[in-house]
């Protein structure tokens, strides 16, 4: 079988889940079948790059995603099986459907009409990603949920997506690259970032958007215990409004509390990997969340994690096993600052429930989050649809 892998991201260009979804799928798929990548951007190896039509350079990001979506679809003819990954590709994949009588399955990392804050960011071009996505979604031989919470959400939101076409499977976690490191004396953590080893640290990793919740946390930070430190490892603000709010909100918090650190650049795996082992507690303070990768890579770690509990977050966070979930309610902001603020001090002053939940929480990723796992699951669906 041959499979034409349709995807935004790829290395060395991964800036969110989806992408490291891909990357790690495609790794595993390959010892189980023949994989192509298809992605955008600048030439890489393993992967051919498509390039959006230089004519529409100024025009909308949203078009400009479409114009190298007709490109994909012309090259994956040689398939069996197109596979393609978020609203970016999901058009390329169902004209390849039409264009070359292949099935097309569809995995949804997110729906756009969940997501309305992104018209910030995209303008009228939000409409048109929404469109694409119910377009190729609704059309898809088989559309793949990160977790039961995302089929969830996909049959409520799609609702003549016939159900028996959804399949839920996971997201996985590469155990080996995600582990507890301890940190040395060469640690760039203090030497470098200037953290103190001694005191408490509260973590995020994540991009700068509504989406992530990162401006709940900041605002929730204040009620922080005065022990602990905050290392907020975030970049990629989706519009230049949201970056004045969030340099804003965190010279706020750095002028009434001391240990507010703030890495705006992207780190190599090595790095955060030291950081989430050295953290006493994650923070996922996401308002919106089909699984959440970035938990899982805690977890992997050893870390104890406290997150929302949306979409399917309570499916990777087990409430006091792995962490601790604090319900949002997008009506009450106060009282969700205000319960992560609790749930992150409980830990910070229980060092050795954190530990514990930090140990559950790898034995969780071990037993039931492999990419081998994912890949089988994911074959399966392939020679469910093929023709």
């Amino acid at each position: 079988m041959r499979v034409a892998m349709l995807t935004r991201e790829y290395p060395p260009d991964i800036y969110g889940g989806a992408g490291v979804h891909v990357t790690n799928l495609v790794e595993a798929l390959r010892r189980l079948c023949n994989v192509d990548v298809h992605c955008m951007g600048a030439p890489r190896p393993g992967a051919q790059a498509h390039q959006p039509d230089p004519a529409l350079r100024d025009a909308n990001p949203a078009l400009a995603t479409l114009s190298a979506d007709l490109t994909m679809a012309d090259a994956a003819g040689t398939a069996d099986v197109v596979h393609s990954h978020t609203w970016y590709t999901a058009l390329a994949g169902r004209l390849a459907a039409l264009l070359h009588d292949i099935p097309h399955v569809l995995t949804a990392h997110s729906l756009e009409p969940l997501r309305p804050w992104k018209a910030e960011q995209l303008g009228g071009g939000y409409r048109v990603s929404s469109w694409a996505e119910q377009e190729a979604t609704t059309a898809a031989d088989a559309v793949i949920a990160v977790s039961s919470a995302m089929r969830d959400d996909l049959l409520r939101v799609y609702p003549d997506l016939r159900p028996d076409r959804v399949h839920v499977v996971y997201s996985g976690i590469d155990t080996d690259a995600w582990r507890p490191q301890p940190t040395g004396l060469d640690s760039w953590l203090p030497s470098e970032l200037g953290v103190d080893p001694d005191r408490p640290m509260v973590v995020f990793v994540g991009r700068i958007t509504r989406q992530k919740g990162v401006a709940h946390l900041v605002a929730a930070a204040h009620r922080f215990h005065p022990d602990a430190q905050l290392v907020l490892c975030a970049g990629a603000p989706d519009t230049p409004e949201i970056a004045d709010e969030m340099d804003a909100a965190v010279t706020e918090l750095a002028a009434t509390r001391s240990g507010v650190f703030w890495i705006r650049g992207t780190l190599p795996v090595r790095q955060i990997r030291e950081l989430l082992s050295a953290a006493t507690v994650f923070v996922c303070p996401s308002v919106y969340e089909p699984l959440g990768i970035v938990n899982l890579e805690a977890m992997a770690c050893a870390t104890a994690v406290v997150a929302s509990d949306v979409g399917g977050i309570p499916e990777v966070v087990s409430d006091g096993v792995t962490g601790s979930l604090v319900h949002y309610d997008a009506d009450d902001p106060a009282g969700y600052r205000n319960g992560l603020a609790e749930a992150v001090n409980a830990l910070v002053t229980d060092p050795a429930r954190a530990r514990r939940y930090g140990q559950a929480g790898r034995l969780r990723c071990e037993q039931e989050f492999s990419w081998a796992r994912v890949a089988e699951q994911t074959l399966a669906v392939y020679r469910q649809v093929g023709h």
